[in-house]
């Protein structure tokens, strides 16, 4: 008897690959799902400002040691990247922004994420220092960074012109009028 292989069964066993195993899809979040609602429902008690986000440019340039795995550009090609598997998130990209929240930003940064090489930094690095950093990194977005998911629904109050941060690139120029 001979066997064909069905395109359909093809596609079920890639998608049965465990996610550390491949790339994983720049919407998937890296959130356990047992601490989504949680993570979702973290907000950043900082205000936006530009001295906040230069401390979080000294925090991803320095303590943190974030462009090692995600670039100095934040677009996920650092010197240690090559050799990390999944690759690190690519902050310049739209969809990283566009899919997520900011405490699901925050919940990896503290609490790392399994399969990938993403340690946590809770131990290192103080909520504070965490919320600052994100700050700097959502100005590698861009015009997409605006369009981060707001305070836990939705895309949020950042939407379009005058939201959250404009494309001032790493410099962090705020958004406004």
């Amino acid at each position: 008897m001979k066997l064909s292989v069905c395109p359909l069964m093809v596609l079920l066993v890639s998608l049965a690959i465990p996610a550390g195993a491949a790339e994983r899809h720049m919407m998937q979040s890296l959130v356990p799902a047992d601490k989504l609602v949680e993570a979702r429902a973290l907000t950043s008690p900082l205000p936006r400002s530009l001295e906040i986000v230069e401390q979080g440019k000294a925090l991803y340039d320095g303590k943190g040691g974030c462009f090692n795995c995600h670039g100095k550009d934040g677009d996920g090609s650092g010197p240690l990247a090559a050799q990390l598997k999944p690759s690190p998130r690519n902050f310049q990209h739209h969809g990283f922004w566009r899919h997520r929240t900011e405490g699901e930003i925050f919940w990896v940064i503290k609490n790392g994420s399994a399969g990938t090489s993403m340690v946590g930094f809770g131990g290192q690095l103080t909520d504070k220092e965490i919320w600052a950093l994100i700050q700097y990194i959502r100005n590698f977005g861009g015009e997409h960074g605006p369009g981060m998911m707001g305070r836990g629904e939705g895309m949020g109050p950042m939407m379009g012109r005058g939201g959250g941060m404009r494309h001032g690139g790493p410099r962090g120029e705020m958004g406004g009028q």
